[in-house]
């Protein structure tokens, strides 16, 4: 019997960091996710493979049972499938059903969206495994990748959300946020993929005294979720900029790459990689491909 599960992308319009601390964050779930097919098949091994979002393959593996319940870690040029082990490992401790009443598995995935834009590949396949299994997606997250949690939150909303973490439980208030003006604000790859957990790491290392600057970004996310004009919306936006400017010691996206952008660019989850948020007043999509940056996706066809 064949079963199918799937969970929303996610982009993190405020809160990148903080909401780590506790700071209000507003994320929006994506048109673009990422299925999990499940199969029964024999010999006590998993067969995995993993397709783009164009239908290559990009992991294609054999896990024996045995490995998962050992935590069988191979050899560095195995990276992926280590952390895949490493997944089903602390799954298989949450509800170890599917290896002790299983035969056999072959199991595929699919994104809907290029690999390379960190739109949640490996938090899509967090929450599909936990459907799957019928445990909680946090806590598989929290033993294995780690992280604030609102990528999943995304994954299993279909709405915007505000996301924050109260004595380290998460708690979600589904909102409706359709602006009158996200006709003027695009999504812009960076071309270029960032990894979360380095970059908060590298927060990590840097917040200091972070109590101030927690309650200014829950109070701008206030602000950009209940914006009727995209003046004030961008003003918001660039405030935040500035706020994580100075915790992160990074110069923002728009002084180092885009500063004489007729409009105001935010970075969107973590600084230096995957997509930022554009607005302006025109369509930026020229300005954007004459700099080399091909992939700019209109709100729309971006969020649910």
């Amino acid at each position: 019997m064949k079963k199918t599960f799937y969970s929303n992308g996610k982009l993190l319009i405020t809160g990148e960091y903080v909401v780590l601390d506790g700071a209000k964050a507003l994320a929006l779930p994506t048109k673009f996710g990422q299925n999990l097919i499940i199969e029964e098949a024999n010999n006590n091994i998993i067969h995995w493979k993993s397709h783009d979002y164009d239908g290559s393959i990009w992991f294609d593996e054999t896990i024996p049972f045995s490995s998962i319940i050992e935590k069988k870690n191979y050899d560095v040029t195995h990276n992926i499938k280590n952390t895949l082990i490493e997944i089903l490992h602390e799954a298989y401790k949450l509800n170890s059903n599917f290896i002790i009443q299983g035969k056999g598995y072959n199991i595929t995935t699919q994104l809907t969206f290029p690999k390379l834009w960190g739109l949640g590949t490996s938090s899509t396949l967090i929450n599909n495994v936990a459907q799957w299994l019928e445990i909680d997606a946090y806590e598989l997250l929290k033993k294995s990748f780690g992280g604030s949690g609102y990528d999943l939150a995304c994954a299993q909303n279909d709405t915007a959300i505000i996301y924050q973490l109260i004595n380290d439980k998460p708690t979600i208030e589904n909102i409706t946020f359709h602006p009158d003006f996200t006709k003027n604000i695009f999504f812009v790859y960076l071309n270029r993929k960032q990894s979360s957990k380095s970059a908060i790491a590298a927060y990590l290392d840097k917040q200091g005294d972070i109590g101030k600057t927690i309650k200014t970004i829950t109070k701008i996310t206030q602000t950009v979720v209940n914006a009727t004009e995209p003046k004030e919306f961008a003003t918001a936006l660039q405030q935040h900029e500035i706020e994580m400017s100075n915790v992160l010691e990074l110069q923002t996206v728009q002084e180092a790459l885009f500063e004489d952008f007729d409009g105001v660019i935010k970075s969107l989850g973590a600084w230096g990689g995957d997509f930022v948020l554009a607005i302006s007043k025109k369509n930026p999509t020229d300005y954007f491909k004459e700099r080399g940056f091909e992939v700019v996706v209109p709100y729309h066809e971006m969020i649910l």
